[in-house]
């Protein structure tokens, strides 16, 4: 059964990954325009557009700490519980980010998704506890 430590670092999780996509994707906007010479030339000039992009590296950052966050709470953390709940929540909080940025994240039907995604987060939470509690020998 998950912890109320390990269930709050995997929502932490969520929040960092779901919270940072919409802002990667305004850091990132105006890459398409950065122009180099050749493949090699290209790519450095899109390194160093996104390196020296503030818009880009905050965001990106905060990003990579939910992943290490993310590497660590796994240590302790059931596998088939870490892996839907960061990544289900993550897609929620993506939309709901999107949606506060005024990005179109797609009305009435996003709406029911968001709600099926905790509905089956919940079920995954519910679930970790009685298969833990099933699992252990008795003692007869």
């Amino acid at each position: 059964m998950a912890t109320a430590g390990q269930v709050v670092s995997l929502a932490l999780v969520a929040v960092l990954w779901g919270g940072s996509s919409p802002f990667l994707r305004a850091g990132a906007a105006g890459m398409e325009d950065v122009r180099g010479r050749g493949h090699l030339g290209q790519l450095l000039a899109e390194i160093r557009f996104l390196g020296l992009n503030c818009k880009y590296m905050v965001p990106f950052l905060l990003n990579q700490g939910g992943s290490l966050l993310f590497y660590l709470t796994l240590a302790s953390t059931d596998l088939s519980l870490a892996v839907p709940l960061c990544n289900s929540l993550a897609l929620v909080v993506t939309l709901v980010t999107g949606r506060i940025l005024g990005e179109d994240v797609g009305g009435k039907r996003a709406v029911a998704g968001m709600l099926l995604t905790i509905l089956g987060v919940s079920l995954c939470l519910a679930g970790s506890g009685t298969r833990s509690r099933g699992t252990e020998p008795d003692q007869g």
